[in-house]
This record gives structure tokens, C-alpha cells and sequence, in this order.
């Protein structure tokens, strides 16, 4: 007995001693992955910058994950195959740096697909007889199986950018016309707006759209949410598992390449009266989010939340973009509802320090404000990073076409430093997401029960910070525009 009393005290000693001490990895422009100890401290070396309150976390965390797009794919295959299953690895393994474990998958074509396309583009074939996904077998189920091949336990979600042309008021995939990039005829533009006015500059979009351009017709209801439920069937006979659907990628950006604008009555209409129902029937265990939100017109979603029916209907609701500032305020309104992150803000294709510390700052927004998952667009892309419709963004990952040669930019880092460190479980305690003092702190608790803190100081000079854990302080001096990961022994 006090053998077995003297080992647990001794447990108990030697945990207390490794709690001091913590893993300090820091990344700056040019010297990324620096890696040192640092310990805790019984004094504070000046206010808390940061501190545990209370027992209660902000969120658990549940998965990092990241998009699926033809021109990902078209990156991947320029590189010699060990460079490839590398970097595969990286991004899906378990054991990788970043960790994806989920996917997100576009139903019909996106800004990164090499052109338009869509599973059914026969018009009126209501009985979707000529439904297919004959496109996706030669692209993005090949990519999403190499994926799986590193993680089998992988789990997906879908959204349209624009549903089949045919379906539309315009007839087109696109909302508005543009003659560099598509062939819509101008005139049809006049369906968007019909002369509605335009708002402050503080919103987006400043002027809404006055029509839904999926057709409102109940057969074309009917058939667009068979046409989910088909899409969803055909990628599971492919072993591809999807286990959420949202109606549509950014119902408040009016593209020139793929895309859909809505009203929030049409929002309404099809996900509580066609696509709910139909989901119900055919895939059961397939959840229904709303999204996604890009817009920060408070009015407009909330009028769609408040719908008494949409409880009924959803069990969350996903952020991108301008909708991020919106999180709080409607997590705090309706807060039975899970809410996630459901795309990274992908820059002009500039693959500098700046977009590093821009995705640094933006997760501890999305998680810090109780999203639970967290999904990245482009891991990987090719030169410039351009689009089939003329939108240079940024990668992860950047490969060269001509050498064959790919390169971890800045972003990658970022996404590194919260990755490694933050698993899914980990519980979000503490965030404070300064933009104007240029500082981004969080504190975490791994599923261990470790403490992690994610700190970036995005000024031109060093800095002090301090972050008070259960009575002890972690006392440090931050690089200028450097991203850091503290991690409990």
C-alpha cells in the first residue's frame, strides 16, 4: 500500500515538473520552425496578455480540413511521384504535418475547376436520367483517393457553386456576365439587381440580389434536391463518404464564373420544404448546414435563422469571408446550432509572409469565436495560382510547371503552427484576436489535458507577452512578425 502510495506521489511530482517546461517552436520570414524550451514562471513579468477563466471552453475542436479542386489536382500531378505521396502524407496522414481529415468537395464545377461543368447538363431532364459524375472520375476522386490512402477514416462535405445551367433564370453557370471570362450576354445582368439600391460601404454585398436564380418552380425545387441526393449516392458507391451538405458556396457573391444568387425567402423555401426533406428520406444520416454565409448583412441571415422552421432543418451553419463577422453575434443568438469554418481567405496569389500572419490571425478568429472545424481551400496550386476565370490565389503548397518543383510557402507554416499542436478534442479555452495592438493569442488545452498557445506578434519589433495558466505565467519575448506554438511537456 505504500509502495502504490509513494509511486503515485512520485507521478504526480515528476507531471508537475514537465508542466513547467514547454516546447517553443517560432517562425519568421526566412527561419521557419525554430525550436527551443521555455519555462513556466511563478511571477508576472506584466499584465496577462491571457488567462484561463474558468472551467468551461470556448469549443472543442473537431477537424482540420481542406477543399478538392481540379487545378489541386493538375499541381499535384506535375511533381516526380515521391514528391507527391511526400506531400500527401504532409497534408492527410495522421502522423503529417497538417492532418486534414475532412474534404470539401464542390457538386458541379468551381472557381478551380479547369472550366464549367456539371453531373446533368441536359435541359429539362427532370428524372435526372442522364445524371452522372463522369467528370469527377477522372479529377477529384482520384485526387480525394490518394488522400484517403493516407487517412481511411476521412470524412466529407459538399456544395454547389452554381447548379446545372438549365436550372437557372439566366441560363448560365455564372451570375454576371464578364467578356474576358465568359460568354453571358450583358443584358441579363438586369436580373441581379433590377435597380436596387446600394447600401453602406461597411456591408457586403452592397447591393443584394432581388431574384433567387435557381428557378423557383417546384418541379426545379424537387429535381435540385434529388439531383444532392444522387450526387451523394454516386460518391458513396465510390467509397467516398459525405456526412454534410450546405445548398450553396457563397449565395452573396455575384461571380462571373460559377455561381448562384439567392433571396432569403428562395434560401428558405428550398432547404426547408425541398432539400431537408429530401435528405431525410434518402440519406438520413447526412446533416444540413447553412451555408455558406459570406456576407455580414446581420438582417439578411437572421431573417432566414429566425424562420421558425429552420431548427427543424439545419444542424449548423458555416462562415467564409465577410460571414466571419458574424459568428459571435449569431453564435450567441441561436446557440444550439454548431457552427464551422468553410473556407480560408486565399489572398491574390502573393505566397508572401503576409498571408501567413493574415491565416494565422483568422483561425484564432473562426476557433476563438467557437467554430469547431476549420477548412483550408487551395492546399496546392501551380505558378501564379490563377483561375480558369482570371483570380490569382494563394496555395499551401507551390509548385513550379516548368522545374517540376514544389515549395511550403509562409501559409504553410501558419497552418503548421496550429495543426501540429491543436488535434482534434483539443478544447479552445482563451483567444484574443488584437488587430490593431497587431497581436493574436490562444490558449488550448490538447486532449492530453496539455495546455498549447498559439501566440503571433505581427509588428515590427519584438514584444513581451505574458499568459497566466493555473497560477503559473508563461513570460516571453516574441519576435517582430513572428508565429509561435508553446506546447506543454
Amino acid at each position: 500500500m505504500k509502495s502504490a502510495i509513494l509511486s503515485l506521489v512520485l507521478t504526480s511530482f515528476i507531471t508537475l515538473a514537465q508542466s513547467q517546461s514547454f516546447s517553443w517552436i517560432s517562425s519568421t520570414e526566412g527561419n521557419t520552425w525554430e525550436q527551443s524550451q521555455i519555462k513556466l514562471q511563478k511571477n508576472a513579468q506584466s499584465e496577462p496578455d491571457l488567462e484561463v477563466n474558468g472551467d468551461n471552453p470556448i469549443v472543442t475542436f473537431k477537424a482540420w480540413g481542406t477543399c478538392f479542386n481540379e487545378k489541386g489536382w493538375d499541381a499535384l500531378n506535375m511533381l516526380p511521384k515521391d514528391q507527391q505521396d511526400k506531400i500527401l502524407a504532409q497534408l492527410f496522414s495522421p502522423g503529417g504535418d497538417l492532418k486534414f481529415s475532412i474534404g470539401r468537395v464542390s457538386m458541379n464545377a468551381n472557381d478551380y475547376a479547369r472550366d464549367w461543368y456539371s453531373c446533368d447538363e441536359v435541359d429539362g431532364d427532370f428524372t435526372l436520367k442522364y445524371f452522372n459524375i463522369n467528370r469527377d472520375k477522372t479529377t477529384l476522386i482520384p485526387f480525394i483517393r490518394s488522400a484517403q490512402a493516407q487517412n481511411p477514416d476521412m470524412t466529407f462535405w459538399i456544395s454547389p457553386w452554381s447548379p446545372p445551367s438549365w436550372m437557372k433564370i439566366n441560363h448560365y453557370y455564372s451570375v454576371v456576365s464578364n467578356k474576358d471570362f465568359n460568354e453571358l450576354d450583358p443584358k441579363k445582368d438586369f436580373l441581379l439587381y433590377e435597380g436596387s439600391e446600394k447600401k453602406s460601404d461597411h456591408v457586403f454585398p452592397q447591393k443584394l440580389a432581388v431574384n433567387d436564380y435557381l428557378i423557383q418552380d417546384p418541379r426545379y425545387l424537387e429535381t435540385y434536391a434529388n439531383y444532392f441526393c444522387k450526387f451523394i449516392s454516386a460518391y458513396q458507391e465510390e467509397g467516398i463518404p459525405v456526412t454534410m451538405v450546405m445548398f450553396q458556396n457563397e449565395a452573396w457573391s455575384y461571380t462571373p464564373y460559377p455561381g448562384c444568387a439567392w433571396t432569403p425567402e428562395g434560401i428558405i423555401r428550398f432547404n426547408t420544404e425541398y432539400l431537408a426533406p429530401a435528405l431525410k428520406q434518402q440519406h438520413p444520416d447526412v446533416s444540413l448546414y447553412l451555408g455558406t454565409i459570406n456576407t455580414n448583412r446581420y438582417d439578411f441571415v437572421d431573417k432566414v435563422l429566425s424562420d421558425s422552421r429552420m431548427p427543424q432543418t439545419i444542424q449548423g451553419v458555416g462562415f467564409q469571408w465577410e460571414g466571419g463577422q458574424l459568428v459571435s453575434r449569431l453564435r450567441e443568438k441561436y446557440p444550439n446550432y454548431k457552427y464551422v469554418q468553410t473556407e480560408s481567405e486565399c489572398g491574390w496569389g502573393s505566397f508572401d509572409w503576409g498571408a501567413a500572419e493574415h491565416t494565422f490571425q483568422l483561425i484564432n478568429h473562426y476557433l476563438g469565436n467557437g467554430c469547431e472545424e476549420y477548412t483550408f481551400w487551395n492546399a496546392i496550386l501551380y505558378d501564379d495560382g490563377v483561375s480558369g476565370w482570371g483570380w490569382k490565389q494563394n496555395a499551401l503548397i507551390r509548385v513550379d510547371s516548368k522545374s517540376g518543383t514544389a515549395t511550403y510557402t509562409p501559409e504553410y507554416y501558419a497552418v503548421k503552427h496550429y495543426c501540429n499542436y491543436i488535434t482534434p478534442g483539443s478544447k479552445i479555452v482563451a483567444s484574443k484576436n488584437d488587430k490593431r495592438d497587431k497581436l493574436s493569442i490562444m490558449l488550448a488545452k490538447n486532449p492530453e489535458g496539455r495546455y498549447i498557445v498559439l501566440a503571433g506578434n505581427f509588428k515590427d519589433e519584438s514584444r513581451d507577452i505574458t499568459v497566466k495558466m493555473n497560477g503559473k505565467y508563461l513570460n516571453v519575448n516574441l519576435p517582430a512578425h513572428s508565429l509561435n506554438s508553446f506546447s506543454m511537456k
